[in-house]
């Protein structure tokens, strides 16, 4: 990584990091993936019960692996290996478990949180459940705004993730949303999480490093 590209990680790491806690969130920047490993794992108790929203960041960082090589009950509904059931019922613990880990498709300058869901069931979680919600992202997912989240959203976050999952989703031929109408469509609930909810504590781990879709 060159040293402007640090630079510029750090300097819109930090004000993106400003903006999150002007906004109620718990937040702090992160220079490197594996400083932002160590300190995941230095917030969550042992044998927590951990959900795992679906996260390609915290897949590449091997994150639920680590967890259950601590003792951590992991709730994953992407494991290998289970049925259409096992899935739903984890995703209906992970509302309640004592930590929900994911990642954002989008942080904006004005420190809001940008998701879209299929089913709803990461960004519920996100909002009002489990004991802490911590959210970690890499600076490729800070952008100016709303607007400007919608965007990455429609050209670049959900068109990867139909490819990743395989669906037959226009977008997978298109590169872009093609505002599709099927059963497989993934573009179904859109979230702003413009400050942090009432109920729930959110930590954002902001990571200088390029993370996820």
């Amino acid at each position: 990584m060159s040293e402007y590209t640090t630079w510029h990680n750090e300097t819109i790491g930090g004000a993106a990091v400003e903006a999150l806690k002007k906004n109620g969130f718990e937040a702090e920047y992160i220079a490197t993936a594996d400083e932002a490993v160590r300190r995941l794992l230095d917030l969550i108790p042992d044998r927590a019960s951990v959900g795992i929203g679906g996260s390609t960041t915290l897949k590449t960082l091997g994150v639920p692996e680590k967890l259950a090589e601590r003792g951590a009950t992991v709730l994953d509904h992407n494991a290998p290996g289970l049925t259409k059931e096992q899935k739903l019922e984890i995703n209906r613990k992970q509302q309640v478990c004592d930590v929900f880990l994911s990642s954002s498709n989008a942080v904006t300058m004005d420190g809001e949180l940008v998701n879209m869901d299929g089913t709803g069931n990461r960004v519920s979680a996100m909002i009002f459940g489990p004991g802490q919600v911590i959210v970690v992202a890499g600076t490729n997912k800070i952008v100016r705004d709303v607007a400007a989240a919608e965007e990455r959203i429609q050209t670049k976050a959900a068109p990867m993730n139909n490819k990743r999952i395989g669906t037959p989703n226009p977008c997978v031929r298109a590169g872009v949303c093609q505002d599709c109408q099927g059963a497989t469509r993934i573009c179904n609930v859109m979230t702003i999480i413009g400050r942090k909810p009432g109920g729930t504590n959110i930590r954002v781990l902001i990571v200088g490093e390029e993370l996820g879709f």
